[in-house]
């Protein structure tokens, strides 16, 4: 089974570029502990695909596709994006509104399905906490959560699993501190990261 990640920062974590690098240097955060705890179950039964990339929104994703998603051919394509989308409006007033959010977002997906009729999708909720990238914007960047809504629709509307995390990382943000969790209220820590490929997991084994 071919495994491709797909995202931004929170994917990408220093994923290597490399071609001759690219099967085991996927990042220091949940692709890589999601891909061990597959490979672990199976050796051989996974190839697995980080095409993460720093600062991506939805458009980003879908200018990429072809390049970085169809041409591997991939069985199962897992995607986490939608942070960006506002951080971007918030820092340069370079987001994706959360209509042009919606309308991208299924543009890729319907896509996605005609080149590749067999694939399956793996949809990560966005997600925020309060943190040092955070909390002098937080109302802005809990906008997060109605893009949350979107990924949600889309999930059901192309029968795709989801992936909840933004009520996980609230519940263990309040018990451990939001810092443990996520560095500055968006990256994973390693503990974030262990969280995040766990929920992912859950998701993964409901495939059908």
């Amino acid at each position: 089974m071919r495994i491709l990640f797909y995202g931004d920062s929170i994917t990408d974590a220093g994923r290597a570029r490399d071609v001759d690098m690219a099967s085991y240097k996927l990042g220091h955060t949940y692709v890589t502990y999601a891909a061990g705890k597959l490979l672990e179950r199976d050796p051989v039964g996974y190839e697995i695909y980080n095409r993460g990339i720093s600062g991506n929104r939805i458009v980003d994703l879908y200018a990429r596709i072809k390049s970085d998603c169809w041409n591997l051919k991939p069985d199962v394509i897992s995607i986490l994006i939608g942070i960006n989308d506002i951080w971007h409006e918030i820092g340069g007033e370079n987001g994706v509104d959360i209509e042009r959010f919606e309308k991208v977002y299924r543009m890729l997906l319907s896509d996605t399905k005609k080149a590749l009729p067999n694939v399956k999708f793996i949809l990560c909720e966005p997600f925020v906490l309060s943190g040092s990238a955070t909390e002098e914007n937080f109302d802005r960047f809990l906008e997060v959560k109605e893009y949350a809504k979107v990924v949600k629709k889309l999930a059901e509307e192309f029968d795709a699993e989801l992936v909840l995390l933004q009520d996980k990382f609230d519940e263990l943000g309040a018990k451990y501190g939001n810092d443990t969790l996520l560095l500055d209220g968006v990256h994973p820590s390693l503990a974030g990261g262990v969280v995040l490929a766990n929920e992912w997991l859950g998701a993964f084994d409901k495939l059908k």
